[in-house]
């Protein structure tokens, strides 16, 4: 009962200063969100010509009765590949639904996305794009209880509070952009690096008057680094490293997949990765590609102090994603920009 009083007063407290810091949703496997990461990915598919993917995540469902749910469903396309010298534009969509506790607060945020991708040469390529989308809030007053309704033993929102919302529910248009670059010098190593700005236009988000708090959604800047390289015909390694700061909050991931060719073709996969949520968590990953379908399952291990509340059990994730070639029944693909097996 302490463990779940002090969680609770820990999440509630916001609310007795009047003031809540909002903070994006974010996936342990975010390579496997490619157009929440960064807008310019869309179409950034170098083994492929397009892809549809989701992730289902679900967070502390051990200490809270209403665990964090996070939904993301995703498509992103190369067009126009004959109407450009050696470029092609990226169209997408990106769907989040987001399910936080008990007190029925909820985001649905829709994106349309678009890039422009430009070869350098023969093993470079540059990329820029940006998306815009519809977000909405809601919150259900009637299900919250907050610090000055604790009795003493128990939070009982029949008692009078002095936190009443000006509404629950709360929709605004969003902007974010960003750049790509990719250098592929061989056919065994394929290198990329991006950044991007979301809330470009700063939205307000609050479900109070406007004159009780900053209620413009902070400016969050994200880069990540990545490779591919294949060690030999049967192992491809794939480091990567995510840095995100929002406001005070940051975020630093490091770790590393493999892919091991089962097959002679490599229509069959075995997937495995570890990663670190530097200051959070330990990040192990485990999963199968058959035919060009990529099912990867991974386990947050909490390892910050919250792990004393949680027992190390933090959220548990699932990808799935979908790659195809527009050409794949006419045996005229196009060539992949990174190491694969053949």
């Amino acid at each position: 009962m302490k463990r779940y009083l002090k969680i609770s007063c820990f999440i509630l407290s916001s609310f007795a200063t009047n003031t809540i810091f909002a903070q994006d949703l974010h996936f342990s496997q975010f390579f496997n969100s490619p157009l929440t990461t960064n807008p310019a990915n869309t179409g950034f598919i170098p083994d492929a010509d397009y892809r549809i993917g989701g992730t289902y995540r679900n967070q502390y469902s051990n200490i809270m009765a209403a665990p964090y749910k996070t939904y993301s469903v995703f498509g992103d396309a190369q067009v126009f590949r004959n109407r450009f010298e050696n470029g092609w534009l990226g169209l997408g969509a990106v769907i989040l639904r987001d399910e936080a506790g008990s007190g029925g607060l909820t985001s649905t945020k829709a994106y349309g996305s678009v890039a422009y991708h430009q070869m350098l040469g023969y093993s470079s390529l540059l990329t820029a794009g940006f998306n815009l989308g519809w977000a909405n809030k809601r919150i259900d007053q009637s299900k919250l209880t907050v610090p000055d309704q604790f009795d003493g033993n128990f939070f009982d929102n029949s008692l009078p509070t002095i936190v009443v919302l000006l509404n629950n529910n709360v929709s605004y248009f969003d902007v974010q952009a960003g750049m790509n670059y990719a250098y592929f010098p061989t056919e065994d190593v394929y290198i990329n690096a991006g950044y991007s700005i979301h809330h470009v236009n700063q939205p307000k988000e609050t479900f109070f008057a406007d004159s009780i708090n900053d209620s413009r959604l902070a400016i969050r800047h994200i880069g990540f680094l990545n490779a591919l390289l294949k060690m030999n015909e049967n192992v491809i390694l794939n480091p990567n490293a995510y840095y995100t700061i929002q406001a005070k909050s940051s975020e630093l991931v490091v770790g590393l997949n493999f892919a091991y060719n089962l097959s002679g073709d490599g229509a069959k996969q075995l997937i495995g990765g570890l990663y670190y949520r530097v200051g959070d968590a330990v990040v192990p990953m485990i999963g199968f590609e058959l035919n060009n379908v990529r099912f990867t399952f991974s386990y947050d291990a909490t390892m910050s102090t919250l792990h004393y509340f949680n027992n190390y059990q933090g959220a548990s994730e699932f990808s799935i994603i979908k790659k195809g070639f527009y050409s794949e029944y006419n045996g005229d693909r196009r060539q992949s920009l990174c190491p694969g097996f053949n």
